[in-house]
């Protein structure tokens, strides 16, 4: 099976943050931004396996600041871990000022399920771990794995 590289499949994604996205406070609407979050789970999962994928679930988000209109938004999603038909996707949000500085305000893994064309699980490429940060982040995304897999028994 094919083995492929973080930066393969590095997506980043920019959003300039319009009143439509906004509630009556200004403040970006939580469920936009969990929206554009599924959507760059679902491209950097397609990258990484070249098939349809599909959200199985969205294992952690935490809002840690809030954004308003007319602030700009970026998106930036990047594999973690893979099993044997699932994939890790961790979506970091930020606000970008006007000097390019970033402030993050949410954090996301997401477990994406690659798909053939009956929507039955298939086999994803295996991901290459060249880091000391991708190694940490490989060895949550098992403990994540696993915890997963404790809660379904549970009935989670």
């Amino acid at each position: 099976m094919e083995v492929k590289r973080v930066e393969d499949s590095l997506t980043e994604q920019t959003y300039l943050l319009m009143p439509k996205h906004s509630n009556g406070y200004g403040r970006l609407f939580g469920g936009k931004l969990v929206e554009w979050i599924d959507e760059m789970a679902g491209i950097v999962s397609r990258r990484h396996c070249q098939t349809e994928t599909t959200t199985a679930c969205i294992d952690n988000l935490n809002f840690k600041a809030s954004a308003k209109t007319g602030d700009m938004l970026v998106l930036r999603g990047k594999m973690t871990y893979v099993g044997t038909t699932s994939m890790e996707v961790r979506v970091d949000t930020y606000v970008e000022d006007l000097n390019g500085l970033r402030k993050m305000i949410n954090r996301a893994y997401l477990v994406m399920v690659s798909v053939d064309e009956n929507n039955n699980p298939i086999p994803v490429p295996g991901l290459a771990i060249e880091t000391e940060s991708q190694k940490a982040e490989w060895e949550s995304g098992m403990k994540r794995y696993a915890l997963r897999k404790q809660r379904r028994k549970e009935g989670y």
